[in-house]
């Protein structure tokens, strides 16, 4: 069975009589002053890829003019440092409120603050729900990559190659064949699925699988676009799927309408926000 058919088999059904809370409730803990746009777009992926709740963590002054850009999300305003970044004021906050949440997204724009960073860490360390870590959350890690091994929740890393080579250390993998092999070094040495960015993404599971994407273009090499994958696998995981089927439907998915989009703007003129305009798009292709 092909990945298209899988989508559509695994999460373009939905029964009848189904409510919100059975596609899941997705936290996003991201945005710092100067960089509440990744909020924006973390937040609309996840909507537009059937999360049935998200919820957005961010900085208390962030909250008002995020409300006016977020209608269908819900704001949960966060104690915050001097810098405008979530302080460690928030933990206790946020530990509470995770305990009705299904998925935990983390890292889209939260800046590279020290006092945000340990946030960062304490959360994802005891987080007992799935989890997307991405951008300022891997940097998080920076120099204490072997933490991840104490990780207790099903977790995605979707690291671009420079993210991984900070992360992980080494010269940064070229190569199909380079790429795939330490994606998945990594997945099993860390148990957690790795989604290596770039062209041909590689998805790689603790449990030897690997996943080749087809999708995507060089258009989508733009500030955002992996926001927006980080908001498509986050509500891939509340709708139940496995942290390795929701990564590689979360990559073919964020190329389908990559693809489309540029069909109809052009690669040069792709922004991010062109990527969740055409999800809607690339899901009735699929379940053509």
């Amino acid at each position: 069975m092909n990945i298209k058919s899988k989508i559509r088999n695994k999460l373009l059904s939905r029964k009848t009589d189904s409510h919100k809370g059975d596609y899941g409730r997705v936290f996003i803990l991201a945005g710092s002053r100067g960089m509440s746009g990744a909020c924006v777009l973390t937040s609309l992926a996840a909507l537009r890829s059937g999360a049935g709740l998200v919820t957005v963590g961010v900085p208390a002054s962030l909250c008002g003019p995020l409300a006016r850009r977020l209608a269908e999300a819900i704001m949960k305003p966060l104690p915050e440092t001097h810098d405008g970044t979530v302080s460690k004021k928030a933990i206790p906050i946020i530990r509470k409120f995770l305990s009705s949440q299904d998925v935990l997204a983390v890292g889209p724009g939260l800046s590279q603050n020290s006092e945000t960073q340990s946030v960062v860490r304490k959360l994802i360390l005891e987080s007992q729900i799935p989890m997307v870590i991405d951008a300022d959350g891997l940097n998080s890690f920076k120099g204490k990559s072997d933490l991840l091994k104490n990780i207790k929740a099903p977790t995605v890393l979707t690291p671009h190659p420079g993210e991984f080579v900070r992360l992980f250390g080494g010269q940064k993998p070229k190569g199909d064949f380079e790429r795939r092999k330490r994606a998945l070094e990594i997945s099993i040495e860390y148990k957690v699925v790795v989604v290596l960015k770039g062209h041909h993404t590689v998805v790689a599971s603790p449990r030897g699988e690997i996943y080749i994407n087809q999708t995507g273009n060089p258009g989508m090499a733009t500030g955002g676009s992996g926001d927006v994958l980080t908001g498509i696998i986050s509500a891939f995981l509340g709708q139940r799927l496995s942290p390795f089927d929701a990564a590689c439907f979360g990559v073919y998915v964020h190329g389908l309408a990559g693809d489309l989009a540029a069909k109809d703007k052009g690669e040069i003129s792709l922004i991010a926000g062109d990527l969740i305009d055409f999800l809607p798009k690339a899901f009735s292709k699929m379940a053509k």
